[in-house]
């Protein structure tokens, strides 16, 4: 059992259930989400109607989650400020610039420039989220690194919960296949979750989306577990409902800790006008919420059977 701060154990817990499983609805996308509301020209989205379709998602499934991650450039303050966000839901803040800088073999990612870990702690957030592309055997895998221990340096000096989201890429800029993802979502978690300040994994699914067979998924997920130091939760990327609600229960079985659940809830909310986006994120979103949250508590793993905490009766003074 590892030990965690007061204050990093005060944001898992705000951004986790009673059972302390995380449920988190993502809605820190950015330029994908533009692609989504207008593919035909992603730059016509406004900010102003970017903010308003996570404003509105929010509003219809905020209940039926844990925590929200939001990005700090058209969600997160406009989420506070409008009242919309729910004075008892966690608040997991993106930190990292959208996209990567350098080649696609070998990329680097960065902080959003004039943002903070101090100033998500001044404004509120429970929790920060970090997203690196990491490979590996990248020639900027050592930059990675150093990348998330600097941000993991400053989680731990304004004592803030680090979620980690790394995402896999292949060197040679084609689609990475069944065996190198296996391997290097597992290595990832296995290099990338020890460093100082990390609490959190947001894993990707270690399979191509194409694979469905599940003794290889429970194969994966148990090696995935295996190799990751703290908490892990399964993020959703792209796939269907019905692909990620399979991905859940083995993930969950296999050691997870809940989840961070986007598109594969509410992506087809981006099609629709505003009558049918509605009615839709009223019902069919928020059942596929209500859904997944019923099975997380059902079979996912208490973060708490990985942390704890102590503190003396003059703990206050050294704080």
């Amino acid at each position: 059992m590892e030990k965690r701060s007061i204050g990093k154990l005060r944001g898992l817990q705000q951004c986790s259930s009673a059972r302390h499983i995380f449920t988190i609805l993502a809605l820190d996308h950015r330029q994908n989400l533009r692609r989504a509301l207008n593919p035909q020209n992603p730059a016509a989205v406004s900010n102003a109607e970017l903010s308003q379709f996570k404003l509105e998602v929010l509003a219809a499934l905020a209940d039926g989650a844990t925590a929200v991650l939001l990005d700090p450039e058209v969600s997160a303050a406009q989420a506070i400020a409008t009242q919309i966000l729910p004075g008892q839901l966690g608040l997991v803040v993106a930190m990292e610039a959208t996209g990567y800088t350098g080649d696609p073999g070998a990329r680097r990612s960065q902080v959003l420039p004039g943002w903070s870990v101090e100033k998500a702690r001044r404004m509120g957030a429970s929790m920060i989220k970090l997203l690196v592309y990491y490979h590996p055997q990248s020639p900027t895998a050592r930059e990675i690194e150093t990348f998330v221990a600097q941000v993991g340096e400053e989680s731990l000096k304004y004592d803030l919960p680090l979620m980690l989201e790394p995402l896999s890429y292949s060197l040679q800029g084609a689609t990475l296949s069944d065996e190198e993802k296996r391997w290097v979502v597992i290595e990832t978690a296995r290099r990338l979750s020890v460093i100082p300040g990390v609490d959190v994994l947001k894993a990707e699914f270690p399979l191509t989306a194409h694979n469905q067979d599940e003794k290889m998924w429970r194969e994966v997920l148990a090696e995935l577990h295996a190799a990751s130091a703290v908490p892990w939760i399964l993020l959703s990327a792209a796939v269907s409902f019905e692909t990620y609600l399979r991905q859940v229960t083995l993930a969950c079985q296999s050691g997870a800790s809940g989840i961070a659940v986007g598109r594969a809830v509410w992506q087809e909310a981006t099609n629709l006008d505003s009558a049918a986006r509605s009615e839709f994120l009223r019902t069919v979103a928020r059942e596929r919420l209500k859904r997944l949250a019923a099975l997380c508590y059902a079979l996912a793993r208490p973060w708490t059977e990985v942390f704890s905490g102590e503190a003396s009766f003059d703990w206050y003074k050294t704080y």
